[in-house]
């Protein structure tokens, strides 16, 4: 390589800085021509592939479908994009991977998740499904984490029969707990959060308790007057029972306190438009499964 520094090589440079002085060390020959390689490659592939605005590239690829659900809308696709010249390759893999597997699905589909849970198949392609889209959130073992609830027990926000867990999959849930701090004070949400752990069983300041009692009105139309929770009284809302020990947030004083204080907006996404009607029967299966 041509020197240019106008300094032999290996020799000063006339620079220092905290005792480190600079050498005339020219990068290594391969380095260098990998580097102009690359600069070549990219672009090669800026001119070659979209990206560029409206520029479909010289190779004629077009960015794929999303949003197709079925297999008649990726087939119709797939020959517009034929028809205009282009290769959608997301849009062909959806057409092969739906004429392969959409015909065990539909056959699942159309029967009773009473009847797939005692399915091996089922569950193992059920099992799939929910570790690839559900478990990012819900944990691989489905025992769920801060936030976001544990599918294994038999405590549920809005029902645990086939069918709720189907529509809460399907169609999503979003929670609505307000914060207090505006009507309840902060000797208020002090004393409804002494109540709150008192119905838990645990011990609290009975005088705090018993002003916090006085103060739960405000959340018995979400968590009934008993504190048990909407699915106990056939409610919508997805408000927990406070008379386990088992809770979304954490139930330390510190805990229940914030949510007081803050209020809660959880949201479970639909999946009813990603996954079509068909997997996500297979996912209820496998999540009914976990608890009975």
């Amino acid at each position: 390589m041509k020197n240019y520094a106008g300094v032999e090589e290996g020799k000063s440079m006339g620079h220092e800085f905290d005792g480190i002085e600079e050498l005339n060390n020219p990068l290594p020959g391969w380095w260098t021509k990998m580097f102009w390689l690359t600069a070549v490659w990219a672009v090669y592939y800026l001119l070659a592939y979209p990206g560029l605005g409206n520029y479909q590239g010289f190779l004629g690829w077009k960015s794929s479908n999303q949003g197709i659900t079925s297999l008649e809308e990726s087939r119709a696709a797939v020959e517009q994009a034929k028809a205009e010249g282009y290769r959608v390759q997301y849009d062909q893999e959806m057409v092969k991977a739906q004429e392969t597997f959409g015909p065990i699905f539909e056959k699942y589909a159309s029967q009773d998740i009473h009847a797939l849970v005692k399915d091996e198949e089922a569950l193992e392609i059920g099992k799939r499904l929910y570790l690839q889209n559900c478990s990012q959130c819900h944990a691989s073992d489905a025992r769920g984490g801060v936030g976001f609830p544990n599918l294994t027990d038999n405590d549920w926000l809005y029902g645990g029969s086939p069918e709720k867990i189907k529509e809460t999959i399907l169609h999503g849930r979003k929670a609505a707990m307000p914060g207090w701090i505006d009507s309840l004070g902060e000797d208020g949400i002090k004393q409804v959060t002494a109540y709150v752990i008192s119905l838990s069983g645990r011990e609290v300041d009975a005088g705090l308790a018993k002003a916090g009692e006085a103060k739960f009105g405000v959340c018995a139309a979400c968590h009934g007057a008993d504190g048990k929770g909407s699915v106990a009284h056939n409610l919508p809302f997805g408000a927990p029972n406070l008379t386990d020990d088992i809770w979304l947030y954490g139930g330390s004083e510190r805990a229940i306190t914030e949510t007081l204080t803050h209020g809660r907006a959880g949201v479970m996404p639909a999946w009813k438009d990603i996954l079509g009607e068909d997997k996500v029967h297979l996912i209820s299966a496998y999540v009914y499964s976990l608890s009975n």
